[in-house]
């Protein structure tokens, strides 16, 4: 099977994407949206946690900044 960038030629003839780049493209699509989307439950998990303890809450900050970072990153 080819990859994205073999098939992201497009037909000269037409000017048309084949159905299986745009097949491709879309499950990327999909693939980083649910990446996101866990990311942003984890954030949210991180951020309703409630702690007095100060090696805790640092770790839970430690986590949290690198999941925005990851978020960050995905755009």
């Amino acid at each position: 099977m080819a990859s994205t960038a073999q098939l992201t030629e497009v037909d000269p003839g037409n000017g048309h994407v084949s159905e299986e780049v745009k097949r491709l493209a879309e499950q990327r699509r999909t693939k980083i949206a649910r990446q996101k989307q866990a990311l942003h439950l984890q954030r949210e998990n991180i951020l309703s946690q409630r702690t007095s303890n100060p090696s805790r809450r640092t770790a839970l900050e430690a986590a949290l900044a690198q999941i925005e970072a990851q978020i960050q990153a995905m755009g």
